[in-house]
């Protein structure tokens, strides 16, 4: 393939790269009073990115023609698919973060500029061939991140949550490297196609410690268990709009980015990472569910509903095939519509001056001074319980059913056994909300933005998301999954 159907293939990235930089000149030049401004350009720009992949998504491309740079890129429908949970995740961070940090005398022009970087990252990550774009993107990603984590300069807990980011993080990185160069080292590749076929004929015990090391460095990225450490302080400590950024487009891409790993690169020795995978994924639920039921910090209770969704999402991957593959894809995309509105109804908790009502105490008797905002964060509950017959339940389903049919009953059985566990504590703020007396402080109001975001996401975990079932089960099987057995 020619260098200029390689750029073609890259037309979104480049979009994002020279909307990044154009934006970040327009906010130096007319300052931060123009900061709303930016952000909801860069809202359109990330709109424009979604229309220029969706239609890869929708003729399931894969092959040669959609392999840019050697190998090094692949713009093809699994990429595709993470992509727009990306766009759409990135979008809802954006559209709820001027309110928040105007409260607060904080908005700069910056905000949008770094989560359009960051963004940027994590479609190297999702559409990596190569170990070198896959760290490329990693690393775009997570400066951002470490940047945002921090934003609130004024806020003791977001200077330490952006210094703990970065310092864990770093960390991270470095286990990742060193397990990219054992890779390298005992395969002499450093492309995913050519990893896979040199592990074909066998597992050297260096080679091993490679995938382990690689997989222990990814699993930071998607807060899994033994590796979550950082999430409860980096989610409570975050500013809310980055929070919601933070549950939900990192985790798209590190989930994406790790199946692609997984799957493509040490596919032919999935008998080697799949323990590694099976106990990461049961230690995290169990690891989520127990250590939300103390919280008292409803954003910190959604971090560890984050580690534990992850455990269930892992156990996709353990299965090791494509029906795995799907419902991890199908999970995704459920669990980005509840994150976003989870943290948006987060967002909307404020008191009569403005500020963040986040002590779970604080909401108590919700539904009876904000009754409407209560019933969507109580959807939202059930939904993450996965509780019929919100969406959320479809999502364990197609997880467990995945794992059944690869002879896994002992895993789904454990995992279901645990997500009873994690019930408890949605539950209990369902409780709070409707059964205990009000504490009469969640009663600020909130612009239309907030309430259209949770709208949509409100309605789409309700049972019409079941509309929805066949036609994400299509794309998310036929479309994204398959490609990464075809080869």
């Amino acid at each position: 393939m020619d260098f200029t159907a390689s750029l073609a293939l890259i037309a979104p990235e480049i979009l994002l790269s020279v909307a990044g930089l154009v934006l970040l000149l327009a906010g130096a030049w007319m300052g931060d009073g123009a900061s709303r401004l930016v952000s909801y350009a860069a809202v359109a720009v990330l709109a424009v990115c979604a229309f220029m992949v969706a239609p890869v998504l929708c003729t399931a491309a894969m092959g040669p023609d959609t392999v840019a740079f050697g190998g090094q890129f692949r713009a093809d429908a699994f990429a595709s698919f993470a992509k727009l949970l990306i766009y759409a995740a990135g979008g809802a961070a954006l559209l709820v973060a001027p309110a928040f940090f105007e409260r607060h005398g904080a908005m700069r022009a910056e905000y949008p500029v770094l989560v359009l970087f960051a963004v940027l990252g994590m479609g190297l990550m999702v559409s990596a061939g190569d170990l070198l774009t896959l760290y490329i993107g990693l690393e775009l990603n997570s400066l951002s991140a470490y940047v945002l984590a921090a934003f609130l300069r004024t806020d003791e807990r977001s200077a330490e949550a952006g210094l703990k980011y970065f310092v864990l993080g770093a960390l991270a990185s470095g286990i990742l490297l060193f397990g990219m160069s054992l890779t390298y080292g005992f395969t002499g590749t450093t492309a995913f196609e050519g990893i896979r076929t040199a592990l074909a004929g066998g597992l050297s015990t260096g080679a091993l410690f490679g995938v382990i090391f690689m997989l222990a460095g990814l699993a930071f990225k998607i807060a899994a268990v033994p590796f979550h450490m950082w999430t409860p302080d980096v989610y409570e400590g975050a500013p809310t709009p980055v929070t919601t950024f933070f549950a939900t487009a990192p985790k798209v891409a590190a989930v994406g980015l790790t199946m692609r790993v997984a799957m493509d690169a040490f596919g032919t020795q999935a008998s080697a990472w799949q323990q590694v995978i099976i106990f990461a994924a049961l230690a995290s639920i169990v690891v989520g569910a127990l250590g939300a039921i103390g919280q008292v910090n409803i954003k910190r209770l959604l971090a560890y509903s984050s580690i534990n969704n992850v455990g269930f999402i892992l156990i996709g991957l353990a299965t090791a095939t494509q029906a795995g593959a799907s419902a991890m894809l199908v999970y995704l995309a459920i669990y980005v519509a509840m994150s976003v509105g989870g943290f948006v109804a987060v967002l909307m908790l404020r008191d009569a001056d403005g500020e963040a009502v986040e002590a779970i105490a604080d909401i108590a008797g919700l539904s009876r001074t904000q009754p409407l905002l209560a019933l969507c964060l109580a959807a939202v509950m059930f939904s993450l319980a996965g509780i019929p017959p919100l969406f959320g339940f479809w999502g364990k389903f197609v997880v467990f059913q995945a794992a059944v049919q690869a002879d896994m009953i002992a895993l789904a059985a454990i995992g279901i056994a645990a997500s009873v566990i994690g019930a408890f504590y949605y539950l209990k703020i369902v409780k709070i909300m409707y059964f205990d007396e009000p504490a009469d402080k969640a009663h600020g109001k909130s612009d239309w933005i907030h309430w259209a975001l949770l709208a949509v996401s409100a309605i789409f975990i309700s049972p019409l998301g079941y509309l929805l079932t066949r036609w994400l089960g299509s794309l998310a099987d036929k479309a994204a999954a398959a490609l990464l057995f075809a080869a």
